[in-house]
């Protein structure tokens, strides 16, 4: 934790400089992960060539680096750092039609590397609630959940099923991120990128139960220090529908048109497709 603090007290271009250096040593590096990494490009771009892939493959296994030190900045940067970050924020209107409704949101995403930076950003403009799993080190989870309740209305643990809900009903701004495999009863198999992936159902079950708004939220790295692009889409039409399948596979077809957007900003090195459907061999 020390380190980190000491890695968010740097310059914005100076700690991207770091970030970079770090990405080049992790794409070197002999790891397990790069086999995900190829697994993963592999089965979402067929449609790539293999120098395509294997490009693709070397640049987001470098910016694991400036993932490891956006992580620093978005939990340990002071908010003066946060504010000379330069920043786009688009569809705010969006979420004031919500609000003007009396309705909660849900700020749907992916898990791109610089997520946890980009809460942190867009708590500048607006007021968010987060959800997330338990850290194994109660070190690390001390530390980071008092981190972001510093920015944050309130962080649920994903099990807080009934808090997360009354915080939506009161009219709250959530951000989740539902595109991991997380192993769970509560999962379907609906297509990503044209592969049967093993995905929650919660955004639905949320929706429903709180009648909340779902917006996509979708977030981008700029080149060089360019900063940030953020953008809240329109609301989903119709959602919650009645076949819970089918709003399964419509936020994933969600997230994958905002990681076609910046592929090698996506956290391929999680084991998304690690659950299989019956009788479909293991793919790592």
């Amino acid at each position: 934790m020390g380190v980190i603090r000491l890695i968010a007290r740097l310059p914005y271009p100076a700690l991207l400089w770091l970030g970079r250096r770090l990405g080049a040593l992790v794409q070197w590096l002999p790891s397990p992960r790069r086999h995900i990494v190829q697994v993963n490009i592999g089965l979402c771009f067929p449609e790539l060539g293999a120098a395509e892939q294997a490009a693709l493959i070397d640049a987001n296994l470098r910016d694991v680096g400036l993932m490891l030190v956006e992580f620093a900045l978005g939990w340990m940067g002071s908010d003066r750092q946060i504010a000379r970050i330069p920043l786009q924020v688009e569809g705010l209107e969006h979420l004031a039609a919500a609000r003007a409704q009396g309705k909660g949101v849900l700020l749907v995403g992916g898990h791109f590397s610089h997520l946890e930076l980009c809460a942190r950003l867009v708590s500048q403009r607006i007021r968010i609630a987060g959800m997330y799993r338990r850290m194994d080190s109660d070190v690390f989870e001390w530390n980071v959940l008092r981190a972001r309740l510093d920015y944050a209305d309130a962080m649920f643990e994903k099990e807080d099923l009934r808090g997360t809900v009354k915080y939506l009903r009161n009219g709250g701004t959530l951000w989740y991120a539902p595109d991991q495999d997380m192993r769970s009863k509560d999962s379907v198999f609906v297509p990503f990128f044209g592969v049967p992936a093993a995905t929650i159902t919660a955004t639905h079950h949320l929706a429903r139960m709180s009648g909340a708004l779902v917006i996509p939220f979708f977030h981008r790295r700029l080149p060089g220090s360019e900063g940030y692009v953020l953008r809240l889409g329109a609301p989903l039409r119709d959602f919650p529908g009645a076949d819970v399948h089918h709003d399964t596979a419509r936020i994933n077809g969600c997230i994958e048109q905002m990681v076609r957007e910046a592929p090698a900003q996506y956290l391929w090195a999680h084991k998304r497709f690690k659950t299989r459907p019956p009788g479909q061999p293991p793919v790592y």
